[in-house]
């Protein structure tokens, strides 16, 4: 499956951006999701997942202020981030893969549990 996101861009504190990540190549309604993000040096971190059903799980730093959301018809996958912090700043990455024997604790803490990618999108938050 390809991914490509956008909606990344420089916001000021408090400020909120909208992420995008498009999906082709495979039956879309199938697919569990994910955001994951990542600074230079520093680890992939899970931000958010939402499985086939629409059941969705954050990180803990991103609770109340994120939101995931997918629309199968347009294989779509969104995340939606008000109240932005300058510790939300970091390259932002959709990833996608079939859901067997996944559970959402796992797909928040083992990025390699998904094996296709998108090409990221730069989110900076300026305080």
């Amino acid at each position: 499956v390809q991914l490509v996101e956008s909606g990344g861009g420089s916001v000021q504190a408090g400020g909120s951006l909208r992420l995008s990540c498009a999906a082709s190549g495979w039956t879309y309604s199938r697919l569990c999701l994910a955001w994951f993000r990542q600074e230079p040096g520093q680890e992939r971190e899970g931000v958010a997942y939402i499985d086939r059903d629409g059941s969705t799980r954050y990180a803990d730093s991103v609770k109340g202020r994120f939101t995931i959301s997918r629309d199968n018809a347009k294989n779509t996958l969104y995340l939606q981030m008000n109240s932005l912090k300058s510790e939300d700043t970091a390259m932002y990455y959709c990833a996608a893969d079939l859901c067997y024997g996944m559970t959402a604790a796992q797909a928040l803490n083992v990025s390699s549990l998904f094996a296709n990618w998108g090409q990221g999108t730069q989110v900076t938050v300026s305080s």
